[in-house]
């Protein structure tokens, strides 16, 4: 069960899109999330002379969805002025440090290796990583430590807009927790949930999809191509199955995904009685 907490979160130049430092009650990380025009004078921060753990986020190269690079820095700062020089695909970086002398190398070695393969198991953003790094060895106290850190930012995560990690997602609390899409022989079920629409592991999606999604709508096109070139979409016969839940940012990509061609999801998804999910929607909001 989710624990409540409660996050302050400084504006540091008054600019909503600019430095935001975020600390979580009673925790003794600190997160830094900024533009990365920023960085040169973010730089200059005493956080940044820290030890700690970093995302960068920005567009993949088709423009569909983000990418997502994972480090760590001991400092950080060094590590952030090499990707600013020679790594082009990032707009936003994502730090997490602590007070001096709570994090050494060893402990962020161990965040950036667990935040690694969490995020190639969720399977939700690639990643711009080349390798799995090896977590390294910490005594008993240090690892129990360093997994409540994680615990923490994975968290905070979400709250700052990063989904990347996320691989079990709950139901909203909502009039229809299960839905389904029925279509050319396969059928899949899934749900409404805070982050978007999820579709249960052991749908089955289509095979082929219709000659003019790639061109239409090429966007959703090009994220059914990327699940099943990682592994979410496994072929099954002639057509494809969920390995695991996932998350789509609409019904209607869900159902795009699944039928292999455009689809208005509010009424492609229905209930156990037929009824979509734009009429259950509806009966919800008048009653």
């Amino acid at each position: 069960m989710n624990k409540p907490f409660s996050l302050r979160i400084f504006v540091a130049d008054g600019d909503p899109d600019g430095l935001r430092v975020v600390e979580r009650s009673n925790w003794i990380g600190k997160a830094l999330m900024f533009p990365r025009a920023l960085l040169p004078r973010v730089k200059e921060r005493d956080e940044l002379k820290q030890t700690g753990v970093y995302l960068l986020i920005g567009p993949r190269e088709d423009g569909e969805g983000d990418l997502l690079y994972i480090g760590e820095g001991d400092p950080v700062r060094p590590r952030l002025e090499c990707h600013y020089a020679h790594k082009d695909f990032w707009t936003h970086a994502l730090c997490f440090i602590a007070a001096p002398g709570q994090l050494n190398k060893a402990h962020v070695q161990f965040l950036e290796a667990n935040l690694i393969r969490m995020a190639k198991a969720a399977r939700r953003v690639p990643l711009d990583n080349g390798n799995q790094p090896m977590e390294p060895s910490l005594s008993e106290a240090d690892r129990a430590d360093m997994l409540v850190f994680l615990e923490n930012v994975l968290g905070m995560l979400p709250v700052m807009g990063v989904h990347a990690f996320e691989k079990g997602v709950q139901p909203a609390a909502a009039v229809t927790p299960s839905l389904v899409l029925r279509g050319k022989g396969i059928t899949a079920s899934g749900f409404e949930a805070s982050q978007g629409f999820v579709v249960r592991a052991g749908s089955l999606a289509v095979g082929d999809t219709v000659p003019s999604m790639q061109q239409h709508v090429r966007g959703m096109y090009d994220l059914r191509q990327q699940l099943i070139g990682n592994g979410v979409m496994a072929r099954d016969g002639d057509g494809y199955r969920f390995s695991q839940d996932y998350v789509f940012t609409s019904p209607s990509t869900a159902a795009a995904v699944v039928l292999g061609r455009s689809a208005n999801g509010r009424v492609e998804w229905k209930d156990a009685q037929g009824r979509t999910l734009k009429a259950l929607q509806a009966g919800e909001a008048s009653a």
